[in-house]
């Protein structure tokens, strides 16, 4: 999020800060997002973990000094905790500008902030198999990444807020029970028959198939406050990807999406506290012991993958119940104002090699 320093409210600064960002030739690329207050950072492609840590605190580096310049700040989270959407303005691309015709009042109320992280796989039959299996570990990925529990000025009760505009879109939510990509090239077909897409950008399904990439991306994270919990995300993610990938599931897929909204706002609601239900046992569980027991099962991956000293950080998380939300929600206890949370918030993000 792009912030004025003045009292931390969102800043239509995107379109002064790129240009700039654009002459320090970093890895990478940083672009525009839907409004004028965002931005976006792509890393480029990296197979190892402390290979990704370095170039994300490079590009932080750059852009935090670079806002500096322009007298303004940035910082992480999955929502700006007091802006007021109707004052956002689309930034003015031809892609945005559509979005914003489509979908009216919703593409302003999407400032919001996600990171999406993309897994690279070997065939269609993969990226299908994937986005089904990692389907069960959403709320998993929903409790580790919170970081929005303000919204519109109010404490919302949630662990994260972001996700329910992003439920606010029709394409929104899960990919359907398809088998196979020959089955997912002709739902794909269909739906683009029918007028409803053009591309895969246009389904907001948590997890999608992205084959002009050779990925699958996961899309549910809220952006974190660091980049070094970003990391670790996209660990957790490449770690989990890989092992289903090597201990193949084969149980049917539809029992796992009769469980799937209740377990997703189990986890918006309560995080690392919330009660989420396995599809097969039928079993109750909290979801951080949970968490605990799948990073102790997938151990052997990590060792293998170089992920071992994310995933420890990611076991700190559970065991303590920490992650952004509950940082923020202890910043706002301290200093009883929004405006000083955010600029913690910044100075948070601009700090080299945190923890949260």
């Amino acid at each position: 999020m792009v912030l004025n320093t003045r009292d931390y409210d969102l800043a239509r600064g995107a379109a002064d800060i790129l240009p700039r960002l654009a002459k320090l030739k970093l890895p990478g690329e940083v672009k525009p997002e839907i409004t004028e207050s965002m931005i976006e950072i792509n890393s480029s492609v990296n197979r190892r973990y402390e290979e990704l840590l370095a170039e994300l605190r490079k590009v932080r580096d750059g852009i935090v000094a670079t806002a500096e310049l322009l007298n303004l700040a940035v910082a992480g989270g999955g929502s700006h905790p007091f802006h007021k959407w109707h004052e956002r303005r689309i930034y003015p691309t031809e892609r945005f500008r559509r979005v914003s015709a489509l979908y009216g009042y919703l593409a302003k109320q999407f400032t919001v902030f996600g990171q999406h992280v993309h897994v690279g796989v070997t065939s269609g039959d993969d990226a299908v198999y994937l986005t089904h299996r990692l389907a069960p570990f959403i709320p998993h990925f929903i409790a580790l990444s919170a970081s929005s529990p303000y919204f519109q000025g109010e404490e919302t009760s949630f662990e994260t807020s972001r996700l329910h505009a992003v439920s606010a879109f029709p394409l929104s939510g899960h990919m359907p029970p398809l088998d196979t990509w020959a089955e997912f090239n002709g739902y794909f077909d269909d739906m683009k028959g029918y007028g409803i897409v053009e591309s895969m950008k246009d389904f907001y399904w948590d997890i999608r198939p992205k084959p002009e990439y050779g990925t699958i991306e996961v899309r549910i994270f809220d952006t974190p406050l660091t980049v070094e919990r970003a990391a670790q995300l996209a660990a957790y993610a490449q770690t989990l990807a890989a092992n289903l990938l090597r201990v193949r599931r084969t149980e049917p897929i539809l029992p796992m999406y009769r469980v799937y909204g209740y377990n997703r706002f189990q986890a918006c609601r309560f995080g690392f506290e919330a009660t989420i239900i396995d599809p097969y046992s039928r079993e109750q569980r909290r979801l951080g012991d949970d968490l605990a027991a799948t990073l102790e099962r997938i151990a052997p991956d990590a060792e293998a993958m170089g992920t071992r000293e994310a995933m420890a950080e990611l076991a700190r998380s559970a065991r303590a119940g920490t992650n952004g939300a509950a940082w923020l929600r202890a910043r706002y206890a301290e200093t009883h104002s929004l405006n000083d949370m955010v600029r913690m918030q910044a100075e948070l993000w601009a700090a080299p090699s945190t923890r949260v």
